[in-house]
């Protein structure tokens, strides 16, 4: 019975990621007929990133009152509901609208979902899943095309990947009798201690040290999915169709190397498997610097991807160890929240510097972040007293 739970979770991670790169390929079809200008996305990416911060924030007390399995079905039906209420938008300000259950529905499954995973299964399932989730974000945009191309538009785009929501919805209800026992290495502590504020959680020693790692990995990760392009562009002179192809191998790189990950798992712990990204990130930055023209460039984007690939689900994974069971999802939440803050905050900023300074300093932002996110990592590391400890875990 675990592992077709294990089924459903790994469906559910595939089924999540569809959605998360719609609005970027269908925007393109959708502004003109909305008659808003085209950096009118930032706004509804920007409803559904306060969305999401805000339910990740609220995630242990939802999952402490409903179970991780009730929170789980219900948010992804609330994301269905949002998706085919985008499919069936005629104005602007109804896509804004749809956006805000959109937004909450994403955050309480990610963080359910993630601290599920963390305390009953091993850390290669966890980068296994997040691969899953790769999976399902490259997907998407072709279901997006096959629509346009099909002439269903961009709104059966949408209503494709809302049915697959449902079904989803469907199975994981049907699934509701199978997250009620803890599994295989659960402790099930964490149903027994009271919701933790934020102001309890900032006092916890390690806390304030995994949000800014945390914070820093999501800010790497997508200003180099944003920039990458420009910066080949702009500074080393590589054709803009010849960047956009270079710059999708970054997220090949993260999908390919989370699968991979998810062996070399089995043999070093997360704390380890953390490091060893780290130093994959930093050799990668420091390739854009080589003069050795644009194949140093792209080997340095395949290596920015692999590196990035076992930290998000590592330091995921290692919460409970660090914090205990009866504290991670708390801690997964607002590990979850500072991710967006990083995501909506960071490569923004980059634009400031580019366009004020110059796109050359790319590489220097990105090993910036790199080293805050390693020091504190060490911090949290050596603030929580787990140093090189391996989770033992069964499947």
């Amino acid at each position: 019975m675990l592992h077709l739970l294990l089924a459903v979770i790994y469906l559910s991670f595939i089924s999540l990621g569809l959605p998360d790169a719609l609005l970027g390929s269908a925007w393109p079809s959708m502004y003109g007929e909305f008659n808003v200008p085209v950096s009118y996305a930032g706004v509804i990416s920007t409803i559904i990133a306060v969305g999401t911060v805000i339910s990740s924030l609220q995630s242990d007390r939802l999952t402490r009152a409903l179970g991780a399995g009730k929170v789980t079905a219900i948010s992804v039906g609330t994301t269905a509901a949002a998706i085919f209420g985008f499919s069936v938008s005629r104005s602007f300000w109804a896509l804004c609208l749809w956006a805000v259950p959109y937004g909450l529905g994403a955050g309480s499954v990610d963080a359910a979902l993630n601290n599920y995973v963390a305390l009953h299964y091993a850390s290669r399932h966890m980068s296994w899943l997040h691969c899953m989730w790769g999976v399902g974000a490259s997907v998407g945009p072709y279901i997006m095309g096959y629509a346009l191309t099909g002439g269903g538009g961009w709104n059966m785009g949408y209503r494709y990947i809302a049915l697959m929501q449902v079904a989803l919805t469907l199975a994981l209800v049907l699934s509701l009798p199978l997250w009620k026992a803890p599994a295989a290495g659960g402790t099930g502590a964490e149903e027994r201690s009271q919701p933790l504020t934020l102001g309890q959680i900032f006092c916890i020693p390690g806390a304030k040290a995994v949000m800014v790692a945390f914070f820093c990995y999501c800010a790497l990760e997508q200003t180099t999915g944003l920039w990458a392009s420009s910066y080949l562009v702009l500074q080393k002179g590589v054709p803009a169709e010849t960047a956009a192809s270079f710059a999708s191998l970054f997220f090949i790189g993260i999908t390919v190397g989370r699968a991979l990950s998810g062996f070399l798992t089995m043999k070093l712990n997360d704390a380890q498997m953390i490091r060893l990204g780290e130093g994959i990130i930093g050799a990668g930055a420091a390739a854009f610097l080589l003069p050795l023209g644009e194949y140093a460039a792209l080997g340095g984007l395949i290596l920015i991807g692999l590196g990035c690939a076992p930290i998000y689900p590592c330091i995921i994974h290692g919460t409970p160890e660090h914090f205990g069971a009866d504290k991670s999802q708390a801690i997964i939440g607002v590990q979850m929240a500072s991710a967006y803050a990083g995501n909506c905050l960071m490569p923004p900023l980059f634009g400031l510097i580019a366009t004020h300074i110059h796109v050359a300093l790319f590489p220097f932002y990105l090993l910036a972040i790199l080293i805050v996110m390693a020091v504190m990592h060490e911090a949290l590391v050596g603030a929580t007293g787990r140093r090189d400890s391996q989770i033992t875990m069964k499947d």
